[in-house]
């Protein structure tokens, strides 16, 4: 890797970084869609594994909500590994281009919903079924497409999180979603090894970038931060359909 590209690609990973740290999400789909204009397909995505990974660890356990989340969450994280495995196996591949998108259109339409003040709400007492059914969807939707927003982000914003429960749920929703789509890559992925120090450095400038976006979080206000977070998924949801469709 020459030294442009690996700047190139330390900025990429700037910037998703500070995004993921802003909003909570958007490392993964940041990284992919700017590292695929000098790297193959299969390049990025070893790449992106470990920033991936790290920023997502960092992002759950950074903050005083763990424990709590590990005792609501778990239906939706157990569901989310049965669904991504479930979807390797007999949902390989479903979709394709369209399937991606089809699920920028759902991103647009569902952060159109949420800017227009239409709130959806989860009573607690489904949260018991609801969740193990948007984990298993998400996880099936993962192994098609490699995103893990949807219905994961719209079920963790409809039971009543605040701002930092919300970023610190979906670290540990993400963060489950890469270890069981990891799983099940484990022995049909090759890694290049001349990548990992690129992606060492990615983790390190990605967490920079991190760092950076959570200091503007704390300073945002609750309804400033919900702009910026739906307009976060408008912009992601435009570049999947995009990508689907040209």
């Amino acid at each position: 890797m020459g030294p442009s590209i690996l700047a190139f690609v330390l900025t990429v990973f700037v910037l998703a970084g500070f995004a993921k740290g802003v909003i909570g999400l958007g490392l993964p789909t940041i990284s992919m869609g700017l590292l695929a204009l000098v790297l193959s397909p299969v390049e990025a995505a070893a790449l992106l594994i470990l920033p991936s990974l790290v920023t997502n660890v960092w992002q759950m356990v950074d903050g005083p909500h763990l424990k709590s989340l590990l005792r609501r969450l778990w239906p939706l994280n157990v569901g989310v590994c049965l669904g991504t495995w479930a979807g390797a196996a007999f949902l390989s591949g479903l979709g394709g281009a369209y399937g991606a998108a089809a699920l920028g259109i759902a991103l647009i339409a569902y952060a159109v919903i949420g800017l227009a003040a239409l709130k959806l709400v989860v009573p607690s007492e489904l949260e018991t079924w609801m969740g193990p059914l948007a984990g298993a969807s998400t996880g099936a939707i993962t192994a098609a497409t490699g995103v893990f927003v949807i219905p994961a982000v719209p079920y963790l914003q409809a039971i009543g999180l605040t701002k930092d429960e919300l970023v610190q749920a979906l670290g540990l929703s993400f963060t489950v979603s890469t270890l069981a789509l990891a799983a099940t890559l484990a022995r049909s992925v090759d890694l290049d090894a001349g990548l990992a120090w690129p992606s060492v450095g990615g983790v390190a400038v990605a967490l920079v970038g991190m760092r950076l976006g959570q200091a503007v979080r704390l300073r945002l206000s609750p309804a400033t931060f919900r702009l910026w977070f739906f307009a976060g998924l408008v912009a992601l949801g435009a570049y999947l359909a995009a990508r689907g469709l040209i």
